[in-house]
């Protein structure tokens, strides 16, 4: 097996705005270099103390071995920012190891991590637009949920925040009349994501609503921090979640409340890997896997792989733009999908200059 000799960090060319992820993770072996970016300044501070050094002398192939060994070390306090970091080297040796191998990504994963009767990974993969900063309650929303709708997306997902002090009927009167106004512009049912400002009594409140059949489903209701009351969400609520699991985050108790869908970050969760991992869990459990927008790359590789289990990849249309401009090659969705090339390599490495 090959070795990795270093990872290192390494500036994007295009600057952004203040604020913006602009730094790359390279991860070097003999013949090769992987990447994988951008990542914000904090989960690379981790990379540069923490899980680069760890990772050195890992064999490029093994990544089974280097998870294990990684979450081991930060097993039961692994920060948010550290848990992105090792799923950004994690993606940086996929990326390595698809190009010393030749073979694309999500090849590899149907390989060694798919359903054992698959043979081949989808070659393209659907996509479903999200805009989450958009008060649904304006006139001038309503035309954007119809332009996007238009724009052949596999669906569309919107922010449903809740506004206290409220009282939680009121708010699930108040939610309900202007979601259900979003999705009869869309003509379609409608995702929506609450950003975790909902709590129990609201969401009682709103699946007690007459009817739901516009609804896909109400992602992340909860408090990040909640993960135990999912469990008492009424199971007339259609609810997706994920995004927060970390490298060491038991998904056991969560898979069982999501009929919606598990909405994992593939990078935050601790990379392709341990997204494989889960994904498979899911598939167990009869739960859809809708990878999350912020590891939209890494994501379609997964969804490619696993195309029974994870049916579409979030493309955030408020950031995923800026961030493709980083990119040598940008993955521009054409038709509600995007097409996975039949060549090696992640595709999250650095624009050159």
């Amino acid at each position: 097996m090959t070795t990795v000799q270093r990872v290192e960090l390494v500036a994007g060319h295009d600057p952004g705005q203040p604020g913006d992820e602009t730094t790359f993770v390279a991860a070097h072996a003999r013949g090769g270099t992987g990447s994988y970016g951008p990542v914000s300044e904090e989960v690379a501070q981790c990379i540069q103390s923490t899980v680069g050094p760890a990772a050195a002398g890992a064999a490029v192939e093994d990544h089974a071995d280097l998870r294990a060994f990684l979450a081991q070390r930060v097993s039961g306090h692994a920060s948010r920012a550290l848990s992105w970091a090792i799923g950004a080297v994690d993606c940086a040796l996929w990326d390595l190891h698809s190009r010393l191998s030749q073979r694309p990504v999500a090849d590899l994963l149907v390989a060694g991590w798919a359903h054992p009767h698959r043979v081949a990974p989808a070659r393209r993969v659907a996509v479903y637009a999200s805009w989450l900063g958009l008060d649904l309650a304006s006139d001038e929303a309503l035309e954007s949920v119809r332009r996007v709708t238009r724009n052949g997306w596999a669906f569309s997902k919107w922010g449903l925040r809740a506004r206290w002090p409220a009282s939680a009927t009121a708010q699930a009167t108040r939610l309900a009349a202007v979601a259900q106004r979003a999705a009869h512009a869309a003509g379609q049912p409608l995702a929506f994501d609450a950003v975790f400002t909902w709590d129990l009594a609201l969401a009682a409140r709103f699946a007690e609503q007459p009817d739901l059949a516009w609804l896909r489903w109400i992602e992340d209701p909860l408090p990040s921090s909640a993960v135990a009351s999912y469990a008492r969400l009424p199971t007339a609520l259609p609810v997706a979640a994920g995004e927060g699991l970390r490298v060491d985050s038991d998904p056991v108790t969560l898979l069982a409340h999501l009929s919606g869908g598990l909405t994992l970050d593939v990078v935050g969760c601790g990379g392709l890997t341990r997204a494989a991992d889960l994904t498979r869990l899911a598939a167990a459990a009869g739960v859809q896997v809708f990878p999350h927008g912020r590891s939209y790359v890494p994501g379609i590789h997964l969804a490619a792989a696993f195309p029974d289990t994870a049916p579409a990849v979030e493309y955030r249309l408020q950031w995923e733009p800026s961030r493709q401009r980083r990119y040598r090659r940008p993955w521009i969705p054409t038709d509600g999908a995007v097409d996975l090339p039949d060549t090696p390599g992640l595709g999250a490495d650095p624009r050159r200059p």
